[in-house]
C-alpha cells in the first residue's frame, strides 16, 4: 500500500493473522510501476485488491505491477465499482494480458469481484 496507510495494515494484520502466521506476511509501500525491483517478480500467490481502479492515468503502471508480480499460477481478487466508462476500460487494458472473470456480484453494495490471471504463452498463439 502507500506508505500512509502503512501503519494501519501493519495493525490489521496483527489483527487478523494468527501470531504463528504473522511472521510470513510482510506489509511493504507500493506505488504502481515505481520501485518493481524490490518485489520478486512472479513470486506471489494471491493478488487482493479493493477499488484501485479510479486514476486512468494509473491504469498503465497498475497493469505494469501485476504484470510484474505476478507467476501463470497467481490469482488477483479485484473488488470494485463499475461506475464510470474508465473503470470498463481498465477491464478491458486487464483482459488483454490476464484472463478475467466476474466471480461475485454484490447489488446491494453494487459491488463486483473479478478474477484474474496471466494468460499463458499457448492461450495467446
Amino acid at each position: 500500500d502507500r506508505k500512509v496507510a502503512l501503519d494501519f495494515l501493519k495493525s490489521n494484520v496483527q489483527a487478523n493473522l494468527p501470531p504463528h502466521i504473522q511472521p510470513k506476511a510482510v506489509v511493504k509501500e507500493l506505488t504502481w510501476g515505481q520501485n518493481l525491483g524490490s518485489f520478486s517478480s512472479g513470486e506471489f500467490d494471491l493478488i487482493l485488491g479493493a477499488d484501485i481502479i479510479y486514476l486512468e492515468e494509473t491504469f498503465t503502471d497498475l497493469l505494469q505491477t501485476l504484470e510484474h508480480l505476478c507467476s501463470n499460477h497467481s490469482v488477483i481478487l479485484l473488488a470494485c465499482r463499475i461506475r464510470y466508462e474508465r473503470d470498463s476500460n481498465f477491464l478491458a487494458m486487464l483482459e488483454r494480458q490476464f484472463t478475467v472473470s466476474k466471480v461475485h456480484y454484490d447489488p446491494e453494495k453494487d459491488v463486483y469481484i473479478y478474477k484474474a490471471q496471466k494468460r499463458s504463452q499457448r492461450e495467446d498463439l
